[in-house]
């Protein structure tokens, strides 16, 4: 028998299950991931994180298929509306940003799921502040890693990370110490 039939027939099989991660998808520090918005076809890769949190940043309402999913597996579903930035005149929403920061704070929400449409600007932004002032991180390094999501770098997006700034209270107790700095 040929690899390529024994590969045709581990496909077959009803038990076997494609893994397919969202656009985008990567972690991004132990207990938090990032990506695009999902889709059904992403659902069995999802479910192998465990998620308990899943934060959706985000002009529209998310699909009822993918709330409907997020409740069968017992996931909480923060959506904070954040219209695309790459409009002109629309600007990344820092209240929005605060409140998403507040939610990974608290370790007793991972395994965190971070979202937008494509999980390029919007996460991007969410991730750089989450680096710069939860982690400690370089603005070289911030924009290195916000530029290979983003596939270009958007000045606004760059500029609102470097200018960002919000009192976060969280309760030592839940801080993910294994990441926060």
């Amino acid at each position: 028998m040929s690899s390529i039939s024994s590969t045709a027939n581990f496909f077959d099989r009803p038990e076997t299950k494609l893994l397919v991660p969202p656009l985008n998808f990567a972690m991004v520090t132990s207990g938090i991931y990032r990506s695009g918005h999902p889709l059904p076809i992403n659902f069995p890769f999802l479910e192998k994180l465990k998620l308990k949190t899943i934060i959706y940043l985000g002009e529209h309402d998310l699909r009822a298929v993918n709330v409907e999913w997020a409740s069968r597996n017992g996931i909480k579903i923060y959506h904070f509306r954040m219209e695309n930035c790459k409009l002109p005149f629309v600007e990344n929403d820092p209240e929005a940003i605060a409140a998403a920061l507040q939610v990974v704070v608290d370790s007793r929400n991972f395994p965190i799921l971070m979202h937008s449409n494509k999980g390029k600007h919007r996460v991007g932004v969410l991730v750089g502040a989450m680096r710069k002032l939860l982690q400690k991180w370089s603005f070289a390094s911030i924009f290195d890693e916000y530029g290979q999501f983003a596939a270009g770098k958007e000045d606004s997006d760059i500029e609102f990370i470097e200018i960002f700034n919000a009192d976060l209270q969280y309760d030592q107790k839940y801080a993910p110490s294994f990441w926060l700095r």
